[in-house]
């Protein structure tokens, strides 16, 4: 009897002792995507209001169609960005639009629809994802990863950098920041905390507050300290609202 508990006990210490599988940048991200939805992104409808203007955006296994309807002097504006391009469209007539202004409303679309599904879109093709460490926000302990992309496949923006922070107990993204070109020759830096979270049909979504620092030419990399001892300056909310998946 003493030889068997003796037995149980070594092996309870081993393992115990047992090192914990080291994580790698794939596996946080693959983490991340699956708590919030996982494969459920590749073939969803998803439908929102955002200052007021409708969003839509269809996928299916990579081919998609992502859709904003406004009202303007003009009629009513729908913006088609899909696989084959983007199409404007006045009172269900498609109409010509300039190179110039055709990557402006690209941008523009496929911002929104990127950001209203993240953490999803992180293990695309042209992504580059980089595991930074750890870093600690409000107390609380993240992993802190980089991301950026390969020129090709990674759009007009692909010269943006981006760091998500994710929470090491629940996967969750909590905090995210980028840095962007406002104009030729200047950088703009955001922050975002996700607050509001909320699921829908088994997708995970959520708001942000959207903050700055006061001087962008600063390093992106040390917006969670600044945000952390409260120098980060709050500029809007950004609010989904009226979200619908099929």
């Amino acid at each position: 009897m003493k030889r068997i508990l003796f037995s149980l006990t070594f092996i309870l210490i081993v393992t115990s002792c047992k090192p914990e599988k080291t994580l790698t940048t794939q596996d946080i991200v693959d983490k991340t995507i699956m708590v919030s939805g996982g494969e459920k992104f590749k073939t969803s409808t998803i439908s929102f209001d955002f200052r007021d203007i409708y969003y839509k955006a269809n996928r299916n296994n990579g081919v998609y169609q992502y859709e904003r309807v406004f009202n303007d002097s003009l009629g009513e504006i729908r913006d088609v960005l899909s696989n084959d391009g983007f199409k404007r469209y006045i009172d269900e007539t498609k109409v010509a639009v300039v190179d110039s202004m055709t990557a402006k409303y690209t941008r523009s679309v496929n911002s929104v629809h990127y950001f209203s599904v993240l953490p999803f879109g992180l293990n695309d093709a042209a992504v580059i994802k980089e595991l930074l460490g750890e870093s600690s926000i409000k107390e609380k302990l993240y992993y802190k990863i980089k991301v950026s992309f390969n020129q090709e496949g990674g759009g007009d923006d692909y010269e943006d950098i981006f760091v998500y922070w994710i929470n090491k107990e629940s996967f969750k993204v909590d905090y995210l920041a980028y840095s962007y070109m406002d104009s030729p020759t200047e950088l703009g830096l955001r922050f975002r905390e996700a607050f509001n979270e909320r699921y829908v049909n088994g997708l995970r979504f959520v708001d942000y507050k959207n903050y700055k620092p006061e001087d962008e030419t600063l390093d992106l990399f040390i917006l969670d300290s600044l945000f952390d001892s409260g120098k980060l300056k709050l500029l809007s909310r950004i609010e989904n609202v009226n979200i619908k998946v099929d």
